[in-house]
């Protein structure tokens, strides 16, 4: 306050001084005090000398008062400080044992669910090793199937027929091949589903190790006190709070963990339980298939065995029938001939007629009748002909048909040799039914 007064003075004189116009353009009055204006101009007044002291009084006191009360106010700052302190830090030792022992609960949730977790792993790696023998065994009655299919091939002219048995065979062969898909589409499923088990159980291991590093860390923090010799000072730990989690995500983040976890071990039991069924289903498949293509080629043998019969008597009707006709050609033969003469009698007749001078070359009875017999002759000659022909083309179907018969009885005769000695002895050769469901 006194620098303050004592400064203003000379601000003022120098604004007087910088108003006032240059001393070489002022006109000099005359004056008894001229001489003494420089010194009068350097000293205050009495008023200002007054105010200046009074001033500096008013100051002391009140930098007084405000000390008495800055001490009074420190006084009551350390007290209330320290009482904080130790209310604060008694709750920040009962919130971290309240920490602790959430700490110690959501720790042995998650070991809980890694053990659950571990387990099913390792139910599905038996469940893995099941379907790859189920897969395995179900080459056997491909293998049987497309040998059959390929036996039956090699059947001869008509016998190479899509009958039941051709049906059934390709059924069972699609019926192998979707099983076999579907086996193998299972199990990569199982090998996902492993591969999530795993991943989520590290995601609890990792969780739960942190939760034993933080109740490493929080323990440690809870037997600290102002006693304690290994406490030191870190200014910049209180900055370093600002890129955690919250209490309500870091619950969230270990309730998120576990509820992964609850939901792998549910994906399990359910695939658990589907593949249990899918290789009871596909098992069931397999030998009801099977009984239905052995049943298809019972049938298709009795069916052989029956056609093979009436071929043969068919046969033996036919060659019976062809002995018949060889002699009903004999006989049109000999009677197409016994014409011959008749007719060479007639048509000489009307040849030596035809050669009658002028008007005696008449169409009288005779005549009439010759042309009759010869018209006669050729007409049973046409018939006779006409008969033997059809006959000789009888006998031509004949050995067509005897040739036919012999050849089908033939192919049925392998048909047979191939459906009970090739297919029907190796298909006895079917996987049981506990090879087929993996065991």
């Amino acid at each position: 306050m006194s620098s303050e007064i004592i400064v203003s003075r000379p601000h003022y004189d120098s604004r007087v001084h910088q108003k006032s116009p240059p001393l070489e353009q002022e006109v000099p009055q005359p004056s008894s005090g001229s001489a003494t204006a420089g010194y009068r101009s350097a000293k205050y007044t009495p008023a200002e000398w007054f105010s200046n002291y009074q001033a500096i009084l008013a100051q002391a006191g009140t930098n007084h008062r405000d000390a008495q009360n800055i001490q009074l106010e420190s006084r009551t700052l350390s007290q209330d400080t320290e009482a904080a302190a130790l209310k604060t830090q008694a709750t920040g030792t009962r919130l971290l044992g309240e920490r602790l022992q959430e700490i110690h609960s959501w720790k042995s949730e998650l070991q809980r669910h890694i053990e659950l977790l571990q387990a099913d792993t390792e139910s599905l790696l038996m469940v893995k090793k099941r379907l790859e023998r189920a897969l395995d065994a179900t080459e056997t009655p491909f293998a049987i199937a497309t040998d059959n299919l390929t036996c039956r091939a090699r059947r001869l002219g008509a016998e190479l027929v899509r009958d039941t048995v051709e049906e059934e065979l390709l059924k069972e062969v699609d019926l192998i091949r979707s099983i076999q898909a579907l086996l193998k589409k299972t199990a990569a499923q199982v090998v996902a589903q492993i591969k999530r088990n795993r991943s989520a159980q590290q995601t609890l291991e990792m969780d739960w190790s942190d939760k034993c590093q933080a109740y490493s860390f929080d323990d440690a923090c809870g037997r600290n006190n102002n006693m304690s010799p290994d406490t030191q000072q870190h200014p910049s730990s209180a900055t370093m709070q600002e890129h955690v989690s919250t209490p309500s995500s870091w619950t969230k983040f270990t309730q998120d963990n576990l509820s992964m976890a609850l939901q792998e071990d549910h994906a399990t039991k359910s695939l658990r339980m589907l593949v249990e069924q899918m290789l009871q289903d596909t098992t069931e498949d397999l030998r009801v298939q099977c009984a239905s293509v052995d049943r298809a080629f019972s049938l298709r043998c009795e069916d052989l065995i029956e056609a093979k019969t009436q071929l043969e008597m068919k046969l033996a009707q036919t060659l019976e029938q062809i002995g018949s006709q060889e002699k009903n050609i004999e006989v049109l033969q000999r009677a197409v001939h016994n014409k011959e003469a008749p007719l060479r009698v007639a048509q000489s007749r009307l040849y030596l007629r035809s050669l009658r001078p002028n008007m005696e070359l008449c169409r009288d009875q005779p005549q009439l009748s010759l042309e009759g017999e010869v018209r006669q002759i050729d007409a049973s000659l046409e018939s006779l002909k006409q008969k033997l022909s059809e006959a000789r083309s009888s006998l031509s179907r004949l050995e067509e048909s005897r040739m036919a018969l012999e050849k089908d009885i033939s192919c049925k005769t392998n048909s047979l040799f191939i459906e009970r000695e090739k297919c029907m002895i190796h298909r006895k050769r079917y996987p049981t039914v506990s090879v087929l469901s993996g065991y």
